[in-house]
């Protein structure tokens, strides 16, 4: 039976789901917004480099809160708003996360729109060691 994963310590969801499920080891997190984790209304920040590290500090809150980090990521989806706009600084951003040699699976897609406003989301898939 699969497990479902809500943690009190992470960013408080926008939808209904859990912050992440897991089964056999296979650990797959929602994608996370930059919202803050500890005041779901305030503002979202401006711009996309302080909204992909908003991004991937909150998953790894919610990759912390179940004994990961970000080593055990095997891949990411990243979803951009304005991708030919931001797919360089979010790039360098992202890179920042990841030493070069360990770097995961990942597909970046341009999309229409996204949750909150945001310009960012990104999901991964884990796996426990």
């Amino acid at each position: 039976m699969p497990d479902f994963h809500l943690l009190s310590v992470a960013p408080q969801p926008v939808g209904p789901f859990s912050h992440a499920t897991e089964a056999d080891g296979w650990v797959l997190l929602t994608g996370q917004m930059p919202t803050d984790p500890e005041d779901p209304k305030a503002p979202l920040p401006a711009g996309i480099e302080d909204q992909t590290h908003r991004v991937i500090d909150n998953l790894e809150i919610v990759l912390g809160g179940l004994d990961l980090g970000l080593e055990h990521v095997l891949q990411c989806r990243c979803y951009l708003t304005k991708f030919e706009r931001d797919f360089d600084k979010f790039n360098a951003v992202y890179r920042s996360y990841f030493p070069d040699d360990r770097r995961p699976a990942r597909t970046t897609i341009g999309v229409t729109a996204l949750a909150v406003g945001a310009l960012v989301e990104i999901d991964m898939v884990a796996r426990r060691p």
